[in-house]
């Protein structure tokens, strides 16, 4: 136990670190209920702490070529007595299978279903029907009117050890005792609509489930009842009483509400033990309708999912309630206890059938092929005889367990091409097997065009390497014992794969991201925003079944970027499959040059920035170099390397030249030549005598090239001097101011 604890820790801090190496060796782990339920069990039984155990062994005895079973029970002889009927039937079949498995169609009953059968202690056989609520005695095969409770329906049956018959009936809630020689009367009155489900007790006292508050009560033999306990659902499918008159009930649905609250009282809620299956819930029935359950449903239609699911409650003779166990879709059709006091649960939709082992341990047995386990009957060799619903067969467990089973795991899907390593696991073979294989393949389905199953070699997995694993694990018992599966875990280890840059690109000049780590001083107020996003690099890719899992999310995250004068940039996108830690290094060089030059190393953000002043003008290329050596052993990290689109540093701004101002009567005529040497003119502009920067228009009108001549007419402020300022900006803003002083003589009066 303490090797289990020490392997399942150190997964858990593999599964959890980020930070491990890309080649270091990984455990593929399965040791819990949900890891192994994902697999394919072929007769093998899952409990819920994660045991993998043989099942009981299964075998079909009859099918009955009808759709639906809902009852069935045994005589003293080992006969197997079951019936059904129900939707798409014009008739309800009444079958036999004896001692040794040969099984016939005793009788039909037309136009009915028949929801319960019982056995008196002279293995009479006792059949009720619904919808027309009688109870039929079979006598030679022929079905003979024994009692008329005048009823719509009879849902169960129980003999009492002096003989007399008790029936749970519906629409009226009652319960009927039948002497004997078939007088009856009603015994025990609700206030439900159905008397849905019954039991004795040891002490003759018979034990009821009620629909729709879903009530469990104790009825004495002088026909005084008692709730012993109030469910949270709406009906009681099911009872069984064990040895030591311990009670299993069986709730299933969501009670309806009525104006003021729910049907019944508020329920106090039992202790609830942790053997609770967590599926989602099933649709809402309407308002005031009755949830369709097969077979209580007074609409006479099979249900495979219900609201609110179902549970099982455990009420000890001193009326202690727990719940032992859940399931939120399927519906428990069925409850029986065997001489040990082990409750079985029979569910649809899905035919599920369950042992409660204990009150917070069960086992999930081998699903049935038919789609519900309507009804069960502990056998006395110690077997667990089964009734089916779609289809209606007569199916049996153990009393020996299977000879051998498997249990296929789910596929590992590694998301890189891998080694195998170690295959281990955790096992008492108590006198049994256990032998594994695995297979290997790249596709994500092992139907086709995966390696064969290898046995593994020296405890390693034999299989080629690829991206995906699954392993078979083969059980063989002795029939009365099986080996007992708790762990299994595969070392693999995937190979480094080199990284890869998607994208390279210069960002804005004079912006600087938040990476940089350098700052300038301040600068006048720019033509552009002070910060600017960029959208992610990259894009999103569809992933074909062939490439790795992290290979299909390539896209970076969006960039921000301030303001900073004399900032350039540059930003990319690399991935690694693997899902290694990068490492980046910038080169840089320039247009006519032939060598790179070291920007910067070991960069682990995917954008830089850098200063350019100390650049001259000019046309730069960067190159990124990608390295995953951070997450490989020393000399084993694999690179890649993408170059930018060329860029353009221009620290430089225009130069004006040829400014003057010559008079024009009121005005001036103002002439210049302002050109930049790398990059166009973004604006140009002039001020008279400090006033505000108006917009110069060029002789062009567009301000759309480097270099442009200027014409205007401007107003001069009087006689005497008149100054003019000519400010011009480049696309990267670099900016240049230059003046020229206009001198006019005023005239003299003559």
């Amino acid at each position: 136990m303490n090797g289990r604890i020490l392997r399942c820790a150190a997964c858990a801090v593999l599964g959890l670190s980020v930070t491990l190496l890309a080649v270091e060796t990984k455990y593929w782990v399965l040791n819990e209920a949900s890891d192994f339920e994902k697999g394919n069990l072929k007769r093998i039984a899952l409990r819920n702490d994660g045991r993998l155990s043989l099942a009981p062994a299964f075998t079909e005895l009859f099918d009955a070529q009808t759709p639906y079973l809902w009852t069935i029970v045994e005589d003293s002889k080992g006969t197997l007595y079951a019936a059904g009927g129900g939707p798409g039937t014009e008739s309800a079949k009444l079958v036999a299978v004896d001692a040794v498995g040969k099984g016939r169609v005793i009788s039909d009953f037309d136009g009915a279903s028949i929801y319960a059968l019982a056995i008196n202690a002279q293995d009479e056989l006792f059949a009720a029907t619904s919808p027309n609520g009688k109870v039929y005695k079979i006598t030679g095969g022929k079905p003979v009117v024994f009692y008329d409770p005048k009823q719509t329906y009879v849902w169960g049956m129980v003999f009492d050890r002096q003989g007399n018959l008790y029936l749970a009936t519906g629409d009226q809630g009652e319960v009927h005792r039948v002497e004997p020689n078939g007088t009856g009367k009603v015994f025990f009155k609700s206030d439900e609509s159905h008397a849905r489900s019954i039991a004795m007790d040891k002490r003759g006292n018979v034990i009821v489930g009620t629909e729709p508050a879903g009530l469990v009560l104790r009825v004495a033999p002088n026909g005084t009842g008692f709730v012993i306990y109030q469910s949270q659902k709406r009906e009681i499918t099911a009872l069984a009483v064990g040895p030591n008159d311990e009670i299993y009930a069986a709730g299933v649905g969501v009670k309806q509400t009525i104006s003021g609250g729910t049907t019944g009282a508020t329920p106090v809620a039992p202790t609830q033990a942790s053997n609770t299956l967590t599926t989602s819930t099933g649709p809402v029935g309407a308002q005031g309708q009755r949830i369709a359950v097969a077979p209580p449903s007074t609409t006479g239609v099979a249900a495979t999912t219900v609201s609110g699911g179902s549970e099982v409650y455990r009420i000890d003779p001193d009326g202690t309630p727990l719940r032992v166990f859940s399931n939120g879709t399927d519906v428990i059709y069925a409850v029986a206890v065997d001489a040990k006091g082990i409750p079985w649960i029979g569910t649809g939709n899905k035919g599920g059938v369950y042992r409660l082992d204990t009150p917070y341990l069960f086992t999930t047995l081998p699903v049935l092929s038919p789609t519900q386990a309507t009804a069960l009957v502990v056998r006395r060799n110690g077997s667990l005889a089964i009734a089916t619903g779609n289809v209606g067969k007569i199916v049996v467990l153990g009393p020996g367990l299977e000879r051998t089973g498997t249990i296929e795991s789910e596929v590992l899907d590694v998301a890189a091409y891998s080694n195998w390593g170690r295959l281990a696991h955790e096992a008492k073979l108590n006198g049994g097997g256990l032998t594994f294989e695995t297979r290997s393949g790249n596709l994500e389905r092992p139907q086709k065009n995966w390696s064969a199953w290898a046995a593994p070699k020296d405890g390693r997995v034999a299989s080629p390497q690829a991206r995906f694993l699954q392993w078979r694990a083969t059980m063989a018992g002795t029939g009365q014992q099986s080996p007992e599966l708790r762990q299994v875990d595969v070392a693999y280890m995937a190979k480094n794969l080199p990284p890869r840059i998607e994208e390279v690109e210069g960002t804005p000049m004079n912006y600087k991201s938040s990476a940089s780590s350098f700052s300038m001083p301040s600068a006048p107020m720019p033509l552009s925003p002070q910060t600017i996003n960029m959208p992610a690099l990259g894009r999103s890719r569809q992933r074909t079944p062939n490439a790795p899992l992290m290979a299909s999310m390539i896209q970076s995250s969006p960039l921000m970027l301030t303001y900073q004068k004399g900032s350039v940039g540059a930003r990319w996108f690399a991935i690694d499959d693997n899902g290694d830690k990068l490492i980046f290094k910038l080169e840089f060089k320039g247009a006519s040059e032939t060598a790179w030059k070291l920007l910067r190393d070991k960069v682990t953000e995917q954008s830089i920035s850098w200063d350019s002043t100390a650049f001259p003008d000019g046309e730069y290329r960067v190159r990124v170099t990608v390295s995953d050596a951070p997450d490989n052993p020393p000399g084993q990290g694999l690179t890649a390397m993408m170059e930018s689109e060329p860029f353009t540093i221009d620290n430089t701004p225009p130069v004006i030249t040829g400014l003057t101002a010559e008079p024009a009567g009121a005005n001036l005529n103002l002439r210049f030549r302002a050109k930049d040497e790398s990059t166009v003119l973004a604006q140009v502009e002039y001020s008279v005598d400090g006033g505000d920067w108006l917009i110069a228009e060029p002789t062009t009108k567009l301000t759309d090239s480097k270099e442009h001549d200027y014409r205007l007419l401007v107003p001069r402020s009087g006689p005497g001097e008149t100054v003019i300022a000519i400010r011009a900006t480049d696309s990267n803003d670099n900016v240049s101011v230059a003046k020229t002083v206009a001198k006019t003589v005023a005239k003299t009066a003559k």
